[in-house]
């Protein structure tokens, strides 16, 4: 009876302490409530209201921009000199630039036939063209099987070159650097650069190197990119939505104020004296294509984009491998902002104007506001004022500030819209 009675009382004891802990807690969380976390809480509020007004400004100015395009009628070939490249009867096909096309891989066992073929596809003299893989696969059986696809095409009188590194240093932009060291490169005068998921037309040279033929200013000319799997689930849909604003709006914006954008990293042409100008491909960051891109542009180099060529890639359809690609998209443009902003800030060659929109538009309010205001505002202080009914979110800033850049956003593909 005695362990009986010991055993109902244990419960009980342990109970008083919960329930002690619970009421210290309690008078915790009153104690630092009123003077901490309500004034706390609402200078996040302020602050998030700051950055959504930022981004809607900014929103609205691109709209503006895009609008007053179509309205002028303004395209890429009365702002650029454009003719189509011709057969020199006396110098025949050397009257044609040497192209050298990138295909960087990683065991890409499911589209490595796809992309090489629709490279060596490419409508170019053969002479005056080279497709080189780089193969940085870490799968020997893959390599082998992109290694014979090579010399199949090669067989067929392509000159393609399949080119592997002892170490992976660098990732891509390390494979995309030690390619540009072969001897054969150094006769070339543009590199075409596709992932191995792209698989551009026929007709992409014919399109693009004109443009930068013709018109020495040009460092680089992006096409767009078209999702062949956009319809293949909701999270799919989503990403062509955000995407195609990002081609239709902000890349469009950007080349036709100030001929500057963020390069895409694929399905983009560069100038290689413009590469080599601005020292080539960097490690340094994720974003190794957007660092050439910022780089290339303080040289005083001018980029193009052409909304009308459209290059078929995939969109990441599994969670893990979008959250990648989402990470690398978030923390690299920061990190690489952080070790740039001070020269930009002290170059020369480019206008004041320029610099504002490099600095402000295209890295603080794109890469850094619309992430932070994302996670801040949606996922900390709208779920904290539910438990803190003294601090309040004005309706304008939890709704209809997001809806009418939801809008915005649908404006490039409007079907999405309603997914």
């Amino acid at each position: 009876m005695g362990r009986l009675a010991a055993a109902t009382v244990l419960p009980n004891s342990a109970l008083g302490g919960t329930d002690d802990i619970a009421v210290q807690l309690s008078l915790l969380w009153g104690w630092i409530k009123a003077p901490l976390i309500v004034p706390l809480l609402n200078i996040a509020v302020f602050l998030c209201l700051i950055m959504s007004l930022m981004l809607l400004i900014e929103r609205v100015y691109m709209s503006i921009v895009i609008l007053l395009l179509k309205l002028s009628g303004r395209s890429p070939e009365t702002r650029y000199k454009f003719q189509p490249m011709k057969e020199d009867v006396e110098l025949g096909n050397s009257s044609y630039p040497m192209v050298l096309v990138q295909i960087p891989m990683f065991n890409e066992r499911e589209v490595y036939q796809l992309s090489i073929g629709a490279a060596c596809g490419l409508s170019w003299p053969s002479d005056r063209l080279i497709i080189q893989v780089l193969d940085d696969s870490t799968d020997l059986t893959i390599k082998d099987m992109v290694e014979l696809e090579c010399q199949r095409w090669a067989s067929k009188g392509i000159n393609i070159k399949y080119e592997v590194r002892d170490n992976r240093k660098g990732y891509k932009a390390g494979a995309l650097r030690e390619g540009m060291k072969r001897g054969y490169v150094k006769s070339c005068d543009f590199v075409v650069i596709f992932d191995a998921d792209f698989q551009p037309e026929s007709d992409f040279l014919t399109r693009t190197i004109p443009f930068l033929v013709h018109n020495p200013q040009l460092a680089l000319v992006q096409a767009r990119w078209e999702f062949v799997n956009a319809d293949e689930c909701l999270m799919t849909r989503l990403q062509e939505m955000s995407l195609d604003y990002h081609f239709t709006v902000e890349q469009e914006v950007g080349s036709s104020t100030h001929a500057f954008f963020g390069f895409n990293g694929t399905a983009g042409v560069w100038r290689i004296a413009a590469v080599n100008e601005a020292g080539g491909w960097k490690d340094r960051t994720t974003v190794e294509d957007m660092d050439l891109a910022v780089r290339a542009s303080l040289k005083g180099w001018k980029f193009l984009y052409l909304g009308t060529i459209k290059v078929k890639n995939e969109l990441p359809s599994t969670f893990k491998a979008y959250r990648y690609q989402q990470h690398r998209w978030s923390c690299g443009p920061a990190n690489l902002f952080r070790k740039m902003v001070m020269e930009i800030v002290r170059n020369k060659k480019v206008s004041l104007w320029k610099k504002v929109h490099v600095i402000y538009s295209f890295f603080f309010v794109r890469k850094i506001i619309a992430h932070i205001i994302t996670f801040v505002l949606y996922c900390v202080v709208l779920p904290a004022t539910v438990v803190i009914p003294e601090v309040q979110v004005p309706k304008w800033a939890a709704v209809y500030i997001p809806t009418v850049i939801t809008i915005l956003n649908a404006v490039g593909t409007p079907r999405s819209a309603f997914v």
